[in-house]
């Protein structure tokens, strides 16, 4: 069957989004603006702690998004642009909010173009590099309907696209389902933490005396009582056999959302890691961002460093480590207020970090807490590495289908449960 080639314009149509008043932001309530922090950087809705808010005041009806509608990304806040152009698809109706950094794509003919396949050949990187090349702006990268209008698609004759969209939407589908079980699995390890060290019922709470609100044996503590605190740093750029190598580089938008890092925009060589060995830290670290955006709480999963805005807590007792996990996460209140500069930004020393005071239960409930957490911990790790394979499959397929160079013509493809539902 021949491909041919199209101008964007001649088979879409892009709609801004609406002005939505910053006044009326939240962390939570009904309805989730979306903006283009929500992207998954190959694609998809990302909704998971910073990046998700939500609004409470007015809107127009027309800017509540329905199932299945398509938004590409106008704006990027970084100086890559690698967002630029990508698209998400929206889960379920009466929820979500687009911006007007956000532009609704809505399909001239559904004869000529598939939904599914536009939205795999919006997130392939060599249309996002098409939007970029003509986006304007320095520190902010901004593109507009007319730019991508002009953008070109190979465009295959309408069954091909289907296949094409059914064989990668698969691999989304599993990741997706990954990702819920991720979700579960990390709110019964907090409901569980919740429950014994912040509402008290631990077991055999009844037996235990309190005094002053503290059940006796637990004690209130220094969190550089919990190990040593390292407060990273930035290995010289001027260098340049200090990047690009095995090692990752945490930074916070590294950490939004992720409670394992496992991959960062920057890394450092052997060299690097060398040249400030004491800002190295191993894997099982808690990093805690202390500046900027205070309060943001991850692990690592291999020998790394951090830059300056981050401070990390080595615990001593690795049995600790999902308990202090969560403690840690459960200060950002008090990392903002008491790394208030009188500005937007909190800017918290390592000092006060850590000074900070959290109440440590005695060690047997930390450990039995350890015992029922840590499988979780395991298998959301699991997870995360299969997400991370499913990933880099569906990267490696997605350019020699939409280019055209796995031909799929002959073969028998069943649609998965994401196309189906369309």
């Amino acid at each position: 069957m021949v491909w041919r080639e199209e101008k964007l314009g001649n088979l879409i149509k892009i709609k801004h989004g609406f002005a939505f008043k910053g006044e009326f932001f939240s962390d939570s309530g009904d309805f989730v603006l979306l903006t283009p922090g929500n992207i998954h950087p190959s694609g998809g809705i990302k909704l998971k702690g910073e990046k998700e808010k939500y609004y409470l005041g007015d809107f127009p009806n027309e800017y509540l998004m329905n199932k299945g509608e398509l938004l590409v990304v106008m704006t990027d806040l970084t100086q890559e642009a690698s967002i630029l152009g990508g698209a998400m698809l929206i889960p379920e109706s009466g929820r979500y909010l687009h911006n007007q950094r956000l532009g609704l794509i809505s399909i001239k003919d559904s004869k000529a173009l598939d939904k599914s396949f536009l939205y795999c050949y919006l997130n392939w990187q060599y249309f996002r590099d098409q939007v970029k090349a003509s986006s304007n702006g320095a520190t902010v990268k901004h593109t507009s309907p007319d730019r991508i209008y002009k953008c070109k698609i190979h465009l295959p004759p309408l069954p091909i696209q289907q296949k094409i969209a059914a064989i990668l939407s698969a691999y989304d589908d599993l990741i997706e389902n990954n990702n819920k079980h991720i979700a579960l699995l990390e709110k019964a390890a907090e409901e569980i933490y919740r429950e014994w060290f912040v509402r008290m019922r631990f077991p055999g709470w009844e037996q235990v005396k309190f005094v002053k609100g503290i059940p006796e044996g637990w004690e209130i503590v220094d969190v550089k009582s919990l190990g040593k605190i390292v407060t990273g740093k930035t290995p010289s750029t001027k260098i340049a056999k200090y990047y690009d190598g095995d090692y990752l580089f945490i930074k916070t938008p590294n950490m939004h959302g992720n409670m394992f890092v496992y991959e960062t925009d920057e890394t450092l060589t052997e060299d690097g890691l060398l040249s400030q060995p004491s800002q190295t830290i191993p894997e099982g670290s808690v990093c805690v961002s202390c500046i900027g955006t205070g309060g943001i709480v991850s692990i690592t999963t291999s020998k790394c460093q951090t830059n300056q805005q981050i401070n990390s807590l080595i615990p001593k007792n690795e049995t600790d480590l999902e308990w202090a996990f969560y403690t840690l996460r459960y200060l950002k209140e008090m990392i903002q207020l008491f790394g208030a500069t009188g500005a937007t930004m909190t800017n918290l020393s390592k000092g006060k970090f850590a000074a900070l005071k959290i109440l440590k239960p005695e060690d047997k409930y930390r450990k039995s807490y350890h015992g029922l957490a840590k499988p979780m911990f395991s298998q959301i790790q699991a997870l995360l590495q299969s997400n991370r394979l499913l990933k880099q499959s569906r990267d490696l397929i997605l350019a020699r289908l939409i280019s055209g160079k796995l031909s799929v013509e002959a073969l028998d493809i069943r649609f998965p449960p994401s196309m189906i539902a369309q």
